[in-house]
């Protein structure tokens, strides 16, 4: 079974594709791949406690990898200490580094 890579970007106050996009990274999970989301620009909004924070909990707890970029969050004035539990701050060297592995990625 393949190794996916999924990048989020988009804030999930404005698009409906990013509970989609959770949605997929646990259904490649229970069928056994090993997955990141990596969420970059407004995607680390949902990161912080708010409305979203709980779904994004969720995945974390069922199995996905979760990170934020660390530079996504010092533009919006994110502290590291201040996600939701099961997300964790990281560079973006991440995404070199799991794609030179040669994870599948999606980009939403």
């Amino acid at each position: 079974m393949a190794d996916y890579l999924l990048i989020g970007s988009r804030d999930p106050f404005e698009s409906n594709d990013v509970t989609r996009l959770y949605a997929l990274a646990e259904n490649l999970v229970k069928h056994g791949s090993k997955v990141t989301l990596f969420l970059v620009q407004n995607g680390v909004l949902s990161a912080r406690e708010c409305a979203q924070s709980a779904t994004l909990s969720s995945v974390a707890g069922n199995g996905v990898e979760v990170l934020a970029d660390e530079f996504s969050l010092r533009e919006r004035g994110i502290a590291p200490d201040g996600l939701v539990s099961g997300v964790s701050a990281a560079p973006l060297d991440v995404v070199v580094d799991q794609l030179a592995e040669g994870r599948k990625a999606i980009w939403n």
